[in-house]
């Protein structure tokens, strides 16, 4: 089998995939992959951290965070596993539209849901993919909330160490949270998000407490001088509204916690953490990153970057009940079978949710999205369309990164998961 990670004999024959927004009509595939220098925004100006998250400049700076603040690496394996290559036409695969009678090809459907790149494999075996403008195999895109996909794994490799209860009370970990609204909240209900602490998700309200984090930390200016100046005493800061166990409802800082809970559980680095028990064991080929505070604490709730193939690496481990492409076992089996069956009351605390999830008869579990009454098919989700979908039945992973001008985006989201449902019966 081929190399896909340097194929020294790609084919001759391209299909070609048009994209929206390009300087070029058209992105050809050929198997290989053209390295494109990247086009900096504003004239050629670095965005200022004010400025990143605008449309404008949103798929460059998606593309470079360690030019735009501060980082810390998560080093990939010594020796990377390779992914082979088995190419197949999937461009003209027919897609339904998530509610309109209508369908489209596969192509188009990647072509106009602002695709910064896209891939598909087959048990590891990569099947096809595309990279839009400066995008590469080699690059780093930010995930935002795939993030949390990762880092709730890297509990899930604590707990079958028995490093990790998820029974035990957050404050046993984090004591600087007693007192907060993570006072007798457990660390299973930061892994679900069914804590009742009072936080708001509200992406377009600027005083809402997902964008009062990210000043918090420094990834935006500060427009309320009383918000904490770091990560953990904004979490400090933090008041509960509701039981903890509850209903389901998302809030990005329980994995910022989580975070924490992983630390204080073994006193190392969460970034050195996910080295040491995903990425490298997994392994990855290229270091990811996640974006620091200033004293060097890391969100992981929406911070991590790294490339596609290892995404593909990453969600292949849940094909094979925690097992890494070479046979090794990075994840603990049964974690995995937990994360697939959901708790028995699961799915009623998520149909119950705070906000409409788009997902009847789905649940949310161990930091995975299951949009179906069923498990075969789950995700990973980041605002601004970053995807990992992993369908068993089909030993299908699929990844995909997005610019979406809005952070969110129900149809091109729906959209997407039904263009990687169709591909997986294609090919599974």
């Amino acid at each position: 089998m081929m190399n896909v990670d340097s194929d020294p004999n790609p084919p001759t024959e391209p299909f070609t995939i048009p994209f929206e927004g390009l300087a070029t009509p058209e992105a050809t595939f050929t198997g290989a992959v053209e390295i494109v220098e990247p086009v900096v925004p504003n004239d050629g100006l670095v965005p200022p951290a004010a400025d990143w998250q605008t449309p404008p400049n949103l798929r460059w700076s998606m593309q470079h965070m360690a030019d735009i603040l501060p980082v810390r690496a998560i080093p990939a394996a010594e020796h990377p596993l390779i992914l082979p290559s088995v190419p197949a036409d999937l461009a003209h695969i027919e897609v339904s539209h998530p509610w309109e009678a209508r369908s489209a090809p596969f192509e188009d459907v990647m072509a106009t849901t602002a695709t910064d790149g896209w891939i598909v494999a087959r048990d590891g075996a990569v099947m096809g993919e595309q990279y839009v403008d400066a995008l590469g195999p080699d690059t780093l895109h930010l995930l935002m909330s795939v993030s949390k996909s990762l880092t709730t794994a890297v509990a899930g490799s604590l707990m079958g160490a028995g490093e990790l209860d998820a029974g035990a009370l957050v404050t046993s970990y984090v004591p600087a949270l007693a007192g907060s609204g993570y006072e007798g909240a457990r660390v299973r209900d930061l892994l679900d998000m069914r804590t009742g602490v009072h936080f708001s998700e509200a992406y377009l309200d600027e005083n809402a407490e997902v964008r009062l984090l990210e000043q918090a930390i420094g990834w935006a200016p500060r427009r309320h001088p009383d918000t904490p100046g770091t990560l953990l005493s904004f979490l400090a800061s933090l008041r509960a509204d509701g039981e903890h166990g509850g209903r389901f409802d998302y809030k990005s800082c329980e994995t910022d916690t989580l975070a924490f809970v992983l630390e204080g559980a073994t006193g190392v680095h969460a970034a050195d953490l996910m080295s040491q028990r995903l990425w490298a064991p997994m392994g990855a080929r290229v270091a990811a990153n996640v974006g620091v505070d200033s004293v060097g604490a890391g969100m992981f709730d929406g911070g991590v970057s790294a490339t596609l193939r290892d995404l593909v690496r990453f969600g292949t481990l849940f094909l094979r009940d925690g097992a890494a492409l070479d046979g090794r076992q990075v994840l603990p089996e049964s974690w995995i079978a937990e994360t697939v069956a959901g708790a028995p009351d699961s799915r009623i605390a998520f149909a119950n949710a705070a906000e409409p999830t788009l997902m009847p008869g789905g649940m949310y579990r161990n930091g995975f999205w299951f949009p179906y009454p069923g498990s075969d098919v789950f995700l990973a989700l980041g605002i601004h369309g970053q995807m990992v979908y992993i369908n068993r039945p089909a030993m299908v992973v699929a990844a995909k990164l997005s610019t979406w001008p809005t952070p969110q985006d129900a149809e091109k989201l729906l959209w997407t998961v039904r263009a990687f449902d169709a591909v997986a019966r294609a090919i599974g």
